[in-house]
């Protein structure tokens, strides 16, 4: 359960640009990090902030199998194919020098072969420009897929747009190469043979956002 806690807070602060994909880093190093992590509960409904609720122990991955802490998600809204989601999602606020930073956000969807898992951070300030995204759980096949864990791949989404100017979401993995940030802000590179899992993650991505 400790070291379940640990790889937790470590993606959540590789999501947050304090720590490398692949960088070794001690348990307390993580928890000394971590200080600069705010978790958070948003109920979904109202966007407002759940204060009576323990955002460091709320999971919200259980609280979605919970029917009575759940909806089941329409059909013509479930871009991402996962059935049902929680009534109230966690954020996590990341603060440098007092101040807000980033808002990291949890996501999850349907790849070819799994649902994967991850989290998306969002730059404070307009909260649109994408400054990480991570996964951290998901079998989709190595090498294909499973690309989704390659820091290559990971840090072409830095600087990309996540809503247009009329606040529809509308970044998007294309298929082929895209171009950078300040030329093509709305679309990364789709992975090579993983049709299906780059529009897995385009449609997660659409859902959460």
């Amino acid at each position: 359960a400790v070291n379940k806690a640990l790889d937790k807070k470590r993606n959540i602060l590789m999501a947050a640009g304090f720590v490398k994909a692949g960088e070794t880093v001690s348990g307390e190093r993580i928890e000394e990090l971590y200080k600069n992590i705010e978790p958070r509960v948003v109920n979904l409904a109202t966007g407002d902030y759940e204060e009576n609720i323990d955002a460091v122990g709320y999971d919200q991955r259980r609280a979605a199998k919970d029917l009575a802490r759940s909806m089941a998600i329409p059909a013509g809204e479930d871009f991402g194919g996962i059935k049902r989601r929680a009534n109230l999602a966690s954020a996590y606020l990341v603060s440098d020098r007092g101040k807000v930073r980033k808002v990291i956000l949890p996501m999850h969807g349907k790849g070819l072969w799994s649902t994967l898992y991850g989290f998306i951070a969002l730059d404070a300030k307009d909260i649109n420009t994408i400054r990480g995204l991570v996964y951290y759980e998901h079998a989709e096949t190595p090498g294909l897929g499973g690309e989704v864990d390659n820091p290559n791949w990971k840090a072409k989404w830095v600087g990309r747009k996540a809503f247009d100017e009329r606040g529809r979401v509308k970044i998007t993995v294309r298929k082929g190469p895209a171009g950078p940030p300040d030329q093509d802000p709305y679309q990364v590179d789709g992975l090579s043979g993983a049709t299906i899992t780059s529009r897995g993650v385009t449609n997660m991505l659409h859902f959460w956002l």
